[in-house]
């Protein structure tokens, strides 16, 4: 007990000097020499992420154009910058403030104070998806710091329950027509490539329709003709309220042959781009990399649900003699089977989350659930919030890719945090620490890290 009381007590009277900036003594030189190691780093990120954008556009960009991207990289750098640099003078300040360092004020509640204010620098309009983007990385990293604590238990397949729930959701807004009202969002536009424009809403208004049986006649399956006729019958047979003009099982096929070849392309194309120094050197292993099965699991995922999905549309259309939008739902569920060739977490969340915001939207267009007033920002910090926590004080949670994106922007500084006067916290934040640097391969070159900023 004794003992307990003496780490609480190092943790509570642990220095901001001693946790986050041991290089230096002096706080503002800490934010500024932060904010100085952010600048290159975001700079570069957000260069490459709006060329990107400006090359899928698949056209010869403007001088109007390429101004507009410069100020929009500036504007993001500027934002995270800021973001990266306030987080330091925060724990500084909150820790002045009360007088020492507890659990949730360590990172948490600095993370949280500055989020918000920080996107206030970026644009209106890439909020949303920045606070979609920190939602996706922060649920999956409060799961794991759940199961760490034994709280919650992961099941088997289970990001593709989400997956197929989400995308159901999505298809019934598709169906519905309410992606071009209350509902708009460019994730419409990847399913309406997947499923095709034929199954698009709004669908016009139509009755019962009872089709009318075809009469193959007698057959003899010693004849070939027989099996001509039933050929003929299977590839033209249509029920009036369908969308698409070919027989149904055509239909159905060729819906899922397409987004098969397509879903191959991507993924193989994306190993392509990543191993592409690889090629150059000719030391790329082909066999390996990219002639595997697991270069067809989106393919499968896409064609499977897009096959599916097709063909119980169709037979509920036969079975009630006429097309509803509700009909999204059991395909959709249906056509989830596919989904387990792709259990994907990531995209889940991403899926899960684009789908609660759209059905949001609906609802308050709606006015079945009240507005609430810059939610995104608020979202935003909650979940910047958890993030900071888990990349300093519980790293294992965090995606090491992440936790690897924030060292290398802040010039080598997450790996110098000194976590050991925080063992009352319990949850051995120095050892996960060092975990993920020995596990990334993190080498120190230095004793300071980039504009240390020492006085």
């Amino acid at each position: 007990m004794a003992a307990q009381s003496k780490l609480a007590e190092a943790a509570y009277k642990c220095s901001c000097q001693e946790f986050v900036h041991p290089w230096t003594s002096s706080c503002a030189c800490a934010t500024a020499g932060m904010l100085l190691s952010l600048i290159p780093g975001t700079f570069k990120t957000y260069s490459m992420v709006y060329m990107l954008a400006l090359l899928m556009r698949r056209r010869i960009p403007s001088l109007k154009d390429l101004g507009r991207t410069l100020a929009s990289t500036l504007q993001s750098t500027a934002f995270l910058s800021l973001n990266g640099s306030l987080f330091v003078l925060a724990i500084c300040l909150v820790r002045q403030f009360l007088g020492g360092f507890y659990f949730a004020t360590a990172a948490w509640l600095p993370a949280l104070l500055v989020s918000s204010i920080s996107l206030a620098v970026e644009r209106p309009q890439r909020r949303a998806p920045l606070a979609l983007y920190v939602a996706n990385v922060g649920i999956e990293t409060l799961w794991k710091m759940l199961e760490a604590r034994g709280l919650v238990r992961s099941i088997a397949k289970g990001q593709v329950l989400i997956m197929g729930a989400s995308i159901t959701a999505l298809m019934y807004l598709y169906r519905a027509g309410l992606h071009r009202t209350v509902a708009k969002d460019a994730t419409f536009k990847g399913l309406g490539l997947i499923i095709g424009r034929e199954e698009e809403g709004p669908l016009k208004p139509s009755t019962v329709i009872i089709p009318q049986r075809s009469n193959l006649g007698s057959l003899n399956f010693r004849c070939i003709t027989s099996y001509l006729k039933v050929y003929n019958h299977l590839t033209t047979l249509r029920h009036p309220c369908c969308p698409h003009q070919f027989g149904c099982a055509v239909y159905a096929l060729l819906g899922g042959v397409k987004p098969f070849l397509g879903g191959v392309g991507v993924q193989v194309g994306f190993k392509l781009l990543l191993n592409i120094t690889r090629i150059l050197q000719q030391k790329m292993e082909w066999r390996k990399q990219i002639f595997n099965k697991g270069s067809l699991q989106l393919g499968l995922a896409l064609g499977i649900f897009s096959l599916l999905f097709k063909m119980s549309s169709c037979g509920l259309r036969h079975s009630f003699g006429y097309d509803n939008a509700l009909f999204a739902i059991q395909s959709g569920l249906i056509g989830s089977f596919g989904l387990l060739h792709f259990p994907n977490t990531t995209v889940s969340l991403y899926l899960m989350l684009k789908s609660l915001q759209l059905l949001y939207n609906w609802g308050v267009a709606e006015e079945k659930v009240p507005e609430v007033p810059h939610f995104s920002m608020i979202m935003y910090g909650f979940f910047t919030a958890v993030l900071c926590h888990s990349t300093v004080l519980e790293a294992k949670s965090m995606r090491p890719s992440y936790f690897k994106f924030i060292e290398n922007i802040s010039g080598g500084r997450l790996s110098r945090f000194n976590m050991k006067s925080f063992e009352a916290f319990g949850v051995k934040s120095q050892d996960q620490a060092n975990y993920i640097i020995k596990k990334l391969g993190i080498v120190k070159s230095s004793s300071n890290p980039l504009f240390p900023l020492i006085v």
